[in-house]
């Protein structure tokens, strides 16, 4: 019997596809940067049949690839061009399996797309804190193996320290369950950490305990005028001062991003009575503090007085507090048809944001001059996201061949700042090689060693975030 034969005995007709137009949905990425062809797409309905499959894989020495929502845009997820891996989709495994409103815990299947997941806890009177533009489409397992951050990173952390305990299948088809819900529980090694940001290199995460958190009864944000960069840096700390660190998020949003997304995508006009260089959203959050527009109104007094706010506007309805989040929103989407643009996801030292912008905007005007940076993202953590646009009237092609040099003068700027190339996207296939540039010797060595250790064939995800 051929593997696709056995895998079928195990997953039944609905769990297997073997055509090219069944199965193009999940060789590819959003924007088309990765393709690879797969001798079949797996769609297990349980963990038992994941461990089955992975054990029919090993058997025969299959390369696995482990497959979420498919939204991290650095290839992780995506195979190769030989046709000889087998993609395993979680999309089918997407139950929650129980909630335990008095410990504050969800336990839930890896393919549960994340906004169900958030919805679900709402329902029940709590809020998951993982908030990312790509939430209708992604799923907590591919969020877990890529460790994801979003816009509440400031205050809650991101994903790895919402996660409690995992359910891991291993490269040889054993289940380990790890779906512990304790807080504290020091007895050896915790192992599940070593699944959290592993891209799907050590096993297949199939289910997650994480952690529920009370849901803030008042939100207020606002959208704030600045003079610079290094003025919203300063209005983050009187903000968190302030307001008792009740800020729960906020980001940089350039003048260009406003512009684009106003040009862009239907319904949307600039929400500022006057152009500005930059601005921030910012969101407080209380369950005590219930007029948190009159706290928001005094930090922006502060703010004006110390020279630091230009303008502000403070949204009086939540339907017009959820269009400047949507505004927010769709900046990477509106990037899409001015043409070519090289993304970034690196993380610097809050402090050095603003040399971190300056030094390689310069960079980047000798090499390119005319062209866009869109940067934006989570000042709040550090993470930017730095976008070089196309000059107007470029050929994207042209442009977009650039992308190696691009990126490792991006790279190094964050790197010599004491920062990291990779703050919430993964590693995957784009900047796999990009790691023996920036990780040590000693560094690498260990990762290869648990690497083989877990997966001594190496067909789980290969050829995915360690170099070649």
């Amino acid at each position: 019997m051929s593997l696709t034969q056995k895998i079928l005995d195990v997953v039944g007709t609905k769990g297997l596809l073997t055509s090219e137009p069944d199965m193009a949905a999940y060789l590819c990425e959003w924007r088309d940067k990765y393709v690879g062809k797969a001798l079949c797409v797996v769609l297990p309905k349980t963990t038992e049949e994941v461990s089955q499959v992975v054990k029919l894989c090993a058997e025969a020495k299959a390369p696995i690839v482990p497959q979420g929502g498919n939204t991290s845009l650095v290839g992780g997820s995506i195979p190769f061009d030989s046709g000889d891996e087998v993609v395993i989709s979680l999309r089918r495994m997407n139950t929650v399996r129980y909630i335990d409103k008095q410990g504050g815990t969800l336990t839930v299947e890896a393919g549960c797309i994340l906004a169900n997941l958030q919805q679900t806890a709402t329902d029940n009177g709590f809020m998951f804190p993982l908030r990312i533009g790509s939430e209708g489409s992604c799923q907590i397992g591919g969020n877990i193996s890529t460790n994801a951050g979003g816009v509440q990173v400031l205050h809650y952390g991101n994903t790895r320290e919402q996660v409690l305990g995992l359910e891991v299948v291993l490269p040889n088809g054993d289940i380990w369950d790890g779906l512990s819900s304790l807080r504290k529980d020091n007895t050896g090694y915790d192992l599940k950490q070593l699944f959290i940001g592993g891209e799907g290199t050590l096993g297949i995460i199939t289910a997650a305990v994480v952690k529920l958190y009370p849901k803030p009864k008042y939100q207020q944000i606002a959208m704030i005028a600045l003079p610079s960069v290094e003025a919203a840096i300063d209005f983050l700390g009187l903000a968190r001062t302030m307001s008792g660190d009740q800020v729960t998020a906020i980001e940089l949003i350039p003048r260009i991003a406003i512009d684009l997304v106003v040009k862009n995508v239907p319904n949307f006009s600039d929400p500022m009575p006057e152009k500005y260089d930059w601005q921030i959203l910012v969101e407080l959050s209380s369950s005590a503090t219930e007029d948190l527009k009159s706290l928001m109104e005094t930090i922006l007094e502060e703010g004006m007085a110390q020279d630091i706010v230009l303008d502000a506007i403070i949204p009086g309805s939540e339907a017009q507090q959820n269009k400047l989040w949507a505004l927010r929103e769709e900046i990477s989407g509106a990037q899409k048809p001015e043409g070519g643009s090289i993304k970034h996801d690196i993380c610097v030292p809050i402090g050095k944001i603003p040399e971190f912008i300056e030094t390689a905007d310069a960079a980047l005007q000798k090499i390119i001059p005319g062209f866009r940076p869109v940067t934006f993202g989570h000042i709040g953590d550090g993470n930017l996201h730095y976008n070089p646009l196309q000059p107007v009237g470029a050929d994207p092609q042209e442009f977009l061949d650039k992308w190696e040099s691009v990126s490792r003068i991006v790279h190094d700027i964050a790197n010599d700042l004491r920062g990291s190339i990779s703050a919430e996207h993964g590693i995957g296939r784009m900047k796999k090689n990009e790691l023996s540039r920036y990780k040590s010797d000693v560094e690498l060595r260990l990762m290869r060693q648990v690497k083989t250790a877990f997966d001594p064939q190496g067909i789980m995800n290969p050829g995915k975030m360690l170099p070649d």
